[in-house]
């Protein structure tokens, strides 16, 4: 049986994310605050670490795999990875707005504003907005098809 990772279990909510954002008064101190949350996550299989979880569309290699936090199958939750310190902080904030979440709610849930509402519009180069959409699509997938 193949690894299985532990799953991203945010301990704040993302309303308590944007509090924390709005504490920086610079970018350069909200990156580090980024980077800060990608190095809590979970650790993550190197076995997992295949093609059959990368995550494609991303300059970046990263890795996913959806699950359910522990003992709450009704609910989705993702383990993930990245080479790249930023991105692993960009899966962390995915992680506080998705994970945990019933699949009927990530459905309803608008990325796109939610990372506005951070700024991430005007501060994350077009190809970083590009692999944050393909992880955000995975993980509409993956609980779709959860819910399926």
């Amino acid at each position: 049986m193949p690894d299985t990772p532990p799953m991203i279990t945010p301990a704040m909510t993302f309303d308590d994310l944007k509090e924390n954002f709005a504490l920086f008064d610079e970018w350069d101190d909200r990156y580090e605050y980024i980077i800060d949350l990608g190095r809590k996550l979970p650790p993550f299989p190197a076995s997992l670490q295949t093609d059959a979880h990368k995550v494609r569309g991303c300059m970046s290699q990263v890795w996913l795999v959806p699950g359910h936090p522990d003992g709450k199958p009704e609910l989705f939750a993702f383990a993930a990875d990245s080479d790249s310190v930023i991105v692993k902080g960009l899966i962390a904030v995915l992680g506080i707005l998705f994970s945990g979440q019933t699949p009927e709610a990530i459905a309803a849930i608008d990325p796109v504003a939610a990372l506005r509402d951070l700024g991430f519009e005007q501060h994350l180069a077009p190809t970083r907005r590009n692999g944050l959409v393909a992880m955000v699509q995975k993980i509409k997938q993956s609980a779709a098809a959860q819910a399926a």
